[in-house]
């Protein structure tokens, strides 16, 4: 298995990546949204349809 940031081998300590540093750079783009999972448009056009919150 190699690491999905440089493509070294991976480490068992840091699996699946080969380094602390590189666990670390995946981290950051988790939290920058460099990541995005892939999505629906929603077919109604309403994203708000529903809610309740606290509007009220």
């Amino acid at each position: 298995m190699t690491c999905p940031i440089c493509h070294k081998p991976s480490s068992p300590v840091f699996k699946p990546f080969c380094s602390k540093r590189c666990a670390e750079i995946d981290l950051g783009r988790w939290l920058n949204d460099s990541y995005k999972l892939p999505t629906r448009p929603d077919e109604t056009g309403d994203e708000d349809e529903g809610w309740s919150g606290d509007k009220e």
